[in-house]
């Protein structure tokens, strides 16, 4: 009988669903389940149109290789999938089409479900969540309202009721409260506070709550009518569309993570997270330890500019200052004479993004203000520019430049010609350096020469704080979070409008529904789509908030929705939450380290002030997979100054045959490609026609072959991508080698961590070993031939070194190196000829995770009732690991000659007997005299003889 995957798949997938093979159930209150918990969890995907490529199950597969492991092991195992179905993308297909989100959303749902379902994921499907889902987002909503009503009590180090805030305000006023708040929040008295109107005391609490309106820089794209992430913008322009991006001043929601910013830096600490994850998020939260300075403006000496420094020692070396060109003084010390120098150098940084304006060093750009501030230290006039490298939202906006002391400060100060003032370091010896210092070699130190810089940085500081220029401080490069979208395809935001003030609506009113719009653009006067909304108002008279959350609100606590989907009192029972507690492996991509989970360890952190969860932390381990590349396909074409129908094209192997010659290169679709993504990988004259009809803009052109007919093209291993063509649809592999092949072909690629190229030429491969899997079990492929036969020592070697294999290896997520390990196993068994249950059974069990299929027909075929998925996992034993006989070289005089086996208990003495007695050393040794016979156990025998 023939190996037909596609056969077994129906029928076993069938069979699941049918007997509810892999739900799993939460022990109902006052009951306990004697299998330990396990949560293996995925990011969740965001449901495209274009549906999932080959590189996109590779984290799906590992984590599903793992959860039916551990349910073999005796684990109770939840392993849920949903959607991330709030996004851009819908939206502006929906600006396209007319079709609402919802519709094309669900739809493109259906389809990753069907591709998912075809690769045979265990999840279970009964806890499936889509964020878009109103059930859904109701409770993000209610966590955004607890949020709001809460603040950040630094004594108590968590976050607490505002309304213990409020009491204290008005018993004792602020000046004693310890809490994370804007850093502009004035000090005020009990008096102050009770004097105030209900309108003034919400705007002032609003410099408290965990969640807030302020005005901020954004990423604002016209075209799309929308706020973006940093993510969401390369090179100055949007990634979805590519349309231009300029930073703007807008009022927007925040989130105050900075309140949890120690909390979120040393909680990695605590967790079992890929170290380079760790390393961008404690770089992103930046916790960096120096002091705030004032410099007073030389020509209005009471306004002062504020920078924090780490190096306040090397204030002396200071010769310029920068701001970021967003800095508010700028408008105000800007001379007349450099008015439209810096009007266009602040036009032109607003298309940058942050990213780039971080990421860039070596191009210098900037604009003098005309205008100077004074240096408290030594009274010394500093000019004042503008410059792209210093950031708004950083810090204060502003940077003291030291040129010897910074890379970009010596870049800047080279490139406008402003002085290099080398600085004497306060740990070095003044003395040593009082000759240098005499020939201007080294700046003049104050009151700080011949300190070390422990000795000089308390004393700066305590000078800066007792002439009120500045203090002591902490400061991190986190910034509070951008958490609001102007667009239509998202989370309501539960808030309504006073005037000025916003306030919630009643939780009972949740959810806050998306209310149908006519179009799914802003309105003619810029405003959210949400104002499109007629008769959209709060008790028909309060305007709701227009902005919607951003796509990371759903994503920031999805895990304990699916620990409890369907409950309609909260967002997951206290008992669900208290047997799943957290994830134990997270499987997702590195790429949203300081993202998503920055941010749901933010929200997980709150939730577990508010003793909503048990653990600080949501996920005790994460792994990062790789990405899976595909070949790029490219063939080359001659450039010409204008756009010429009758253009060239030649095969790659020709092009020396054009010396001075440019050449573009121009994707080619994969399906047109002979042998894809090898060394010979070509056009024939088919191809060439294919190509033809995909582009009639060179229907026209000419196309220069080799002798053998082929336009050669050229291949490079890069992203699997629509806009290159090479994209493999995972249904179509699976519909030629089956699920099971396409499976362990992604996992035997490499390791999970590493990117790796889409290569089909070795799938064949793993397809050959299931056949042979499958052969083990027939006689002459026709007739299922186990038999009840007891196994011999070779047998049982076989099958337990394959389980202490793939046991260990599965432990260590090492997923690729299990593959050999089922083939040498597969191919061993296969010599032996010898097919029996009591080692096929064992090796059923073993390689499901891996194959469910395969594994489960066989495990029926065998005559097992249920579902090999809810077998128990085979242990190794390491009596049949054990060796009966060793094999020795024997070597004279170093000199390997023959190998001999002897017991492997064989003690070194009967070695050294047995082997000067063997016929086949003698002859090598019969005319020596043997000086000493050197035993290694296990490993070697040499006679040294002369």
């Amino acid at each position: 009988m023939d190996y037909q995957p596609r056969d077994i798949e129906k029928k076993w997938k069938k069979f699941w669903e049918d007997q509810k093979v892999y739900r799993v159930e939460t022990p109902a209150a006052g009951e306990q389940d004697a299998r330990p918990k396990f949560y293996v969890l995925d990011m969740f995907p965001y449901p495209s149109g274009a549906g999932l490529h080959v590189g996109h199950p590779l984290g799906y597969i590992a984590s599903d290789i793992f959860a039916r492991y551990k349910r073999l092991k005796g684990f109770n195992v939840l392993h849920p999938m949903g959607y991330d179905s709030f996004g851009l993308p819908a939206e502006q297909y929906a600006i396209q089409t007319g079709i609402h989100p919802a519709v094309s959303t669900d739809k493109n749902i259906q389809r990753f479900r069907e591709q998912l379902e075809n690769m045979g994921f265990s999840f279970d499907w009964s806890r499936e969540i889509r964020t878009s889902d109103p059930k859904y987002y109701r409770w993000t909503q209610w966590i955004f309202m607890q949020l709001f009503n809460h603040y950040y009590d630094q004594e108590a180090d968590k976050a607490l009721p505002i309304e213990q805030l409020i009491e204290r305000l008005a018993r004792e006023g602020n000046a004693a409260v310890k809490a994370a708040c804007d850093d502009d929040t004035p000090v005020i008295s009990a008096a102050d506070w009770n004097a105030m109107s209900e309108e003034q005391q919400q705007l002032f609490l609003l410099q408290y709550r965990l969640t807030f309106p302020k005005e901020s820089y954004v990423n604002w794209c016209a075209a799309l009518g929308t706020v973006l992430s940093n993510d969401e913008v390369k090179d100055g322009v949007s990634e979805r569309g590519g349309y231009p991006v300029e930073r703007k001043l807008m009022k927007q929601w925040s989130m105050r993570i900075t309140a949890y910013a120690d909390r979120l830096l040393y909680g990695l600490d605590n967790i079992d997270w890929p170290e380079s994850l760790k390393e961008q998020q404690r770089n992103w939260i930046g916790r960096s330890q120096g002091a705030s300075v004032r410099f007073p403006l030389e020509n209005d000496p009471g306004t002062k500019i504020e920078v924090f420094t780490t190096r306040v020692d090397t204030i002396y070396g200071v010769t310029f200052m920068c701001l970021a060109p967003e800095h508010d003084l700028v408008s105000e010390i800007t001379t007349p004479e450099q008015q439209d120098e810096i009007d266009q150098y602040i036009k032109w940084a607003a298309s940058r993004s942050e990213v780039e304006r971080m990421a860039e060093v070596k191009t210098v750009t900037g604009a003098f203000t005309g205008s100077y501030c004074i240096n408290p230290f030594n009274d010394e006039k500093v000019p004042i520019y503008i410059a792209d490298y210093v950031l708004a939202g950083y810090g204060t906006g502003a940077v003291m430049a030291v040129p010897s002391g910074d890379q970009r400060d010596w870049n800047f100060a080279t490139h406008f010609g402003l002085p290099i003032r080398p600085i004497l370091d306060a740990q070095e010896n003044i003395d040593e350096a009082a000759d240098a210092t005499k020939e201007g070699k080294y700046i003049n130190s104050g009151m700080i020469n011949g300190l070390t810089y422990d000795e000089a940085v308390p004393k700066l500081i305590a000078w800066l704080e007792e002439k009120g220029l500045g203090k002591g401080k902490i400061q991190y490069r986190i910034r509070d979070a951008i958490f609001g979208r102007q667009r239509y395809w998202g989370e309501p935001v539960p808030v309504y409008w006073n005037g000025e003030v916003p306030y919630l609506i009643e939780e009972s009113e949740l959810p806050l529904l998306l209310p149908p719009v006519d179009k799914y653009l802003p309105t003619e006067t810029g405003e959210p789509p949400l104002a499109r909304a007629e008769n959209w108002k709060y008790q028909d008279q309060y305007e709701y908030e227009l902005s919607t959350m951003p796509g990371w609100a759903g994503s920031s606590w999805y895990w304990y929705r699916y620990m409890d989907p369907g409950n309609t009192d909260t967002f997951a029972s206290k008992e669900a939450i208290n047997y799943w507690k957290d994830v134990d492996l997270y499987v997702g991509g590195s790429e949203h380290a300081t993202g998503h989970l920055l941010y749901s360890r933010f929200w997980n952190h709150f939730l577990y002030d508010l003793g909503l969860v048990p653990e600080k932390e949501f996920a005790k381990k994460l792994i990062n997979q790789g990405m899976i590349q595909g070949v790029i396909e490219f063939i080359h074409l001659i450039k010409t100054e204008e756009d010429d129908a009758t253009r060239t094209f030649i095969s790659a192997d020709l092009l020396e045959n054009y010396p001075d010659t440019e050449f573009a290169l121009i994707p080619v679709h994969v399906d047109f490609v002979s042998d894809y993504g090898k060394d010979t990988s070509h056009l024939t004259a088919e191809g060439i026609g294919q190509f033809k009809d995909w582009r009639p803009d060179y229907k026209e052109a000419e196309f220069i072959a080799n002798d053998a007919g082929q336009l050669v093209t050229r291949s490079e291993v890069g992203k699997m991508s629509k806009r290159y063509f090479n994209v493999v649809n995972p249904d179509d592999v699976v519909e030629r080698y089956g699920a099971d092949c396409f499976r362990m072909y992604e996992m035997f690629l490499g390791p999970i961590e590493q990117a790796k190229p889409w290569d089909m030429q070795g799938i064949d491969g793993v397809y050959r070993f299931l056949r042979k899997f499958w052969n083990l079990f027939f006689n002459n492929k026709e007739q299922f031939a186990v038999t009840d036969d007891a196994p011999t020592k070779e047998e049982l070697k076989i099958l337990h070194t394959a389980i202490k294999k793939v046991n260990e290896d599965i432990e260590r997520f090492s997923f690729n190196t299990c593959v050999p390990a089922f083939m040498v196993a597969t191919n061993d068994l296969g010599k032996l000829n010898a097919p029996k249950r009591a080692i096929l059974q064992d090796l059923v069990v073993l390689i499901a995770p891996f194959a469910p299929y395969i594994a489960e027909e066989m495990w029926h075929r065998l005559g097992n009732e249920g579902s090999v998925h809810k077998a128990t996992y085979p242990e190794a034993n390491e009596e049949y690991l054990k060796e009966d006989s060793i094999t020795y070289p024997i070597a004279i005089n170093g000199k390997t000659k023959i190998t001999v086996d002897f017991p492997a208990d064989a003690k070194k003495d009967e070695l050294e007997t047995s082997v000067l007695g063997m016929e086949n050393v003698q002859k090598y040794i019969a005319d020596k005299t043997v000086r000493k016979v050197i035993v290694v156990p296990g490993r070697m025998i040499n006679i040294v003889a002369n």
